[in-house]
C-alpha cells in the first residue's frame, strides 16, 4: 500500500448535526490489499476513491461505526415485508466498472435527493477508480437498472461505500432491500461483517442503519466493537 502522511481538514458546518462543526483526519492511498482494508475498516476508516478518512471533531462522538455479523442478521418484520416486495427484483454483484447505465442511476438520485448536478468525470474518479479492492451491485425491476451500490471488499468483510436509485422507484424500499441482498453475498463469500458506516442517532437521514439487528458499534476511545 501506498499511503500520504495524515492530515486533518478545517473545521467546516457539520452536514449531519446542526450548529456542530466538523473536521476530518485523512490521508490518500492506493494499492491496498484487502488486509490492510481490514485494519482500517476496524479502526473506523472509511474510503471514497482513493481517500481515507475518519471523523477528528474532538470531543463529538455523534458519528458511530457500525457493522453487521452477517452470520446472526435476522430481518426485521417491516425489513422481511420489503423484502418480499423485491423478490422479482434481479441482484448481480460483479467487479466495480464503469457503466454508463449505472451513472444515469447515480445522476438521477443525486438531482432528484440533494437537489446536485453531477458530470461523468467526478462519477468516474470518486467511484469507479477505486484504491482498494471494490464491488458494483446492480438491482433491475423488470429488466430496467433501478439501483446500484459501491462496495469495498477486504478480507473478512464487505464495506457499503454509496447506494443509489432512480426516482421512480423510491417506494419500493431498495436501499433496505440492497442491506440484505449484500449482506446473503457477504454470506455466501465466507465474510465476517457488513460494514455500514457511520450511525448517527440523532439525524434521521443516518439512523436507520441501527435497525438492521444485530450489530456492532465501535468505541472511538478503545477501539473495540460492542
Amino acid at each position: 500500500m501506498f499511503r500520504t502522511e495524515q492530515f486533518t481538514t478545517p473545521d467546516e458546518p457539520c452536514p449531519y448535526l446542526a450548529g456542530r462543526t466538523m473536521r476530518l483526519s485523512c490521508f490518500y492511498a492506493r494499492d491496498v490489499a484487502a488486509g490492510e482494508l481490514d485494519v482500517l475498516l476496524s479502526s473506523g476508516w472509511r474510503t471514497f476513491g482513493a481517500t481515507y478518512f475518519r471523523p477528528d471533531c474532538g470531543p463529538c462522538r455523534a458519528c458511530v461505526p457500525l457493522r453487521i455479523p452477517v452470520a446472526d442478521y435476522r430481518p426485521s418484520k417491516s425489513q422481511r415485508r420489503t423484502i418480499r416486495r423485491n423478490r422479482l427484483a434481479e441482484v448481480r454483484i460483479g467487479p466495480l466498472r464503469y457503466d454508463d447505465g449505472v451513472y444515469e442511476v447515480y445522476r438521477d438520485h443525486s438531482e432528484h435527493k440533494f437537489g446536485k448536478r453531477v458530470d461523468r468525470g467526478s462519477f468516474i474518479e470518486g467511484f469507479c477508480e477505486s484504491s482498494c479492492p471494490s464491488l458494483l451491485s446492480e438491482y433491475r425491476v423488470n429488466g430496467e437498472l433501478a439501483a446500484a451500490g459501491f462496495l469495498n471488499r477486504s478480507t473478512h468483510g464487505l464495506s457499503s461505500v454509496y447506494f443509489c436509485y432512480r426516482r421512480r422507484f423510491g417506494r419500493w424500499g431498495l436501499g433496505v432491500f440492497s442491506v440484505s441482498a449484500e449482506i446473503g453475498y457477504a454470506r455466501a463469500q465466507g465474510l465476517a461483517y457488513y460494514y455500514l458506516g457511520y450511525w448517527i442517532a440523532d439525524n434521521t437521514s443516518m439512523c436507520y442503519k441501527e435497525r438492521h439487528r444485530p450489530n456492532q458499534k465501535m468505541d472511538w476511545e478503545t477501539g473495540e466493537w460492542s
